[in-house]
């Protein structure tokens, strides 16, 4: 936690009400989001109760498990997951638009440009909290290996036709959401946690209902007074009055209104099952009805606050203004949209259960690349982040006092102008480190040339000044400009890569061994070749 969160968070505790963290939104909000806000029962991983599901926020659909041990209603759930999921999926894969993305030619080896298909949007899906993340990628393993009674006829409890395709994407959608940056798969209470900080520990911010109560408080009230009557705050029957965001269950529901529901359901369902006539069965049958009516009406009762509370934090995200490189960002989700998209058509298998060695490091590769991305853009994009950098010495932002012409040895001379900064900031320079700061969107780099008296440096630029001999006009700072130089560098390096799977020794999983993992990992480089 950096220093300026911490005294945002102080002011919060003295204020009683959250302080920004960000003066812009750092992550790409679609137009449409699919939020998901499931629930699970308690004493079984991943056993789905139910679930609001739906891109309006008056008319969500609801989906309700109401025997979650019973195998062909957990499966009937899934199916009916499939037929919301899936189609607004399939709506953004077939809207594409034509991009360019450098490729190697197998013929020559040499780097060139081909024309591609890249969807022109993205489906975003949007979950409560990170618990609800985790769900996302648990049901991802769960269908993405199941067989349907078409693939395999003889499988004994084979899974409905579109369910282990949801079950692909469900499982890209949750290791998307491992990449720092991504936005395809989105927590809510990550997200507002990232743009506002509160008086409360970063655990006690995943309860949505205790997070939006610091951020926005009823008139008059305070949020810390707020936040602890969403978290415990009970009506006459020991319910909450505010249901945890989710995905698991408070225990007082369990135990005093699922359970002799689920109870009252099963007796129904053994009694229809005992039915000697049609007019026993009709009875019977109106008894069943009756109790899936009220695990339903149950489901919906601690779902629906949550669904509320996930519009309403998205309410107050789009009053923030969109950070400048959070496009981009949303530019290499849609490739790797894309990229999965092609998979899944071209007939590829499912994401394995497990990576191979090469795999895997490019994904490590990739996830600490974005992460050191992410916090340069993030700095960049907002000056309330950027003090937080300049605060820890990561940064310095001052005025130029004055401006030498120079140039570097050597048989073609070229312009190596000093500037001369003053700032009140402590960076952490050294000889010859280098600093950067934005010159019309690309980073150009100078030296640390040295220190005339305290708070005044002396910079050398060396790059982005043109080919001549004299610099292009504006490419160096004027005397009275007011500059910001970084000591971390705003674009990031690809490393070296790495052999192919078939190509690896055998310590690291190489031949001979399982086939090869299906490289999710390498959307990122295309992105890199791309962008």
């Amino acid at each position: 936690m950096s220093l300026i969160t911490t005294l945002a968070r102080l002011e919060a505790v003295r204020t009683g009400r959250a302080q920004p963290a960000a003066t812009v939104r750092h992550r790409h909000l679609s137009d449409r989001p699919l939020v998901f806000v499931p629930l699970t029962t308690a004493g079984e991983a991943g056993a789905p109760l139910g679930a609001l599901v739906g891109t309006d926020r008056d008319a969500p659909r609801l989906l309700v498990v109401p025997q979650p041990r019973d195998r062909d209603l957990r499966f009937a759930f899934l199916s009916e997951l499939a037929d919301v999921v899936l189609p607004h999926i399939e709506a953004y894969a077939d809207a594409v638009e034509t991009a360019e993305r450098t490729e190697t030619d197998p013929e020559t080896g040499k780097r060139v440009k081909v024309e591609v298909d890249l969807c022109a949007d993205a489906a975003q899906l949007i979950v409560p909290s990170r618990a609800g993340v985790e769900f996302v990628r648990l049901l991802g393993r769960s269908m993405r290996f199941r067989r349907t009674a078409e693939q395999d006829p003889e499988a004994p409890h084979p899974a409905p036709p579109r369910v282990p395709l949801l079950g692909r994407w469900l499982t890209h959608y949750g290791e998307r959401a491992r990449v720092p940056g991504s936005s395809l798969l989105l927590a809510m209470t990550d997200l507002l946690g990232r743009h506002w900080a509160t008086g409360q520990s970063t655990l006690e911010d995943q309860h949505l209902g205790a997070l939006l109560a610091w951020i926005d408080p009823p008139e008059g009230a305070s949020g810390a007074e707020t936040a602890l009557r969403a978290e415990l705050a009970r009506d006459a029957d020991g319910q909450l009055l505010c249901p945890p965001a989710g995905p698991a269950t408070d225990p007082a529901f369990d135990n005093k209104l699922l359970a002799p529901a689920i109870e009252r359901y099963d007796r129904a369902r053994t009694a229809l099952a005992a039915a000697e006539d049609g007019l026993e069965a009709d009875e019977r049958l109106a008894a069943l009805t009756a109790a899936e009516r009220e695990i339903r009406a149950l489901v919906e009762s601690r779902t629906r606050p949550t669904w509320d509370a996930v519009w309403r934090g998205l309410d107050l995200l789009r009053e923030l203004p969109a950070g400048a490189h959070a496009e981009e960002r949303w530019t290499r989700d849609r490739w790797s949209f894309t990229g999965h998209r092609d998979r899944i058509l071209s007939g590829e298998p499912p994401q394995p259960r497990r990576d191979d060695a090469v795999t895997a490091a490019n994904k490590l590769a990739t996830r600490e690349r974005e992460q050191a991305r992410l916090d340069a853009q993030e700095a960049l994009d907002d000056p309330l982040v950027m003090a937080g950098r300049r605060l820890a010495g990561e940064a310095f932002a001052g005025e130029v006092v004055d401006v030498t012409m120079a140039y570097s040895e050597g048989k073609r001379p070229s312009p190596r102008p000093l500037v001369t900064v003053r700032t009140e900031d402590r960076p952490h320079l050294g000889d010859r480190v280098r600093v950067y700061r934005s010159l019309d969107g690309r980073p150009q780099a100078a030296e640390f040339a040295g220190q005339e008296t305290e708070g005044v440096f002396v910079l050398r630029i060396v790059d982005k000044m043109g080919r001549g001999k004299e610099p292009e006009p504006g490419s160096v700072p004027e005397k009275g400009d007011l500059v910001c130089f970084t000591l971390f560098e705003h674009e990031q390096r690809g490393g070296a890569k790495l052999p192919d799977p078939e190509q690896t020794p055998w310590t690291h999983g190489g031949p001979p061994g399982e086939a090869a993992a299906v490289p999710e990992a390498a959307d990122a480089q295309t992105e890199e070749d791309i962008l």
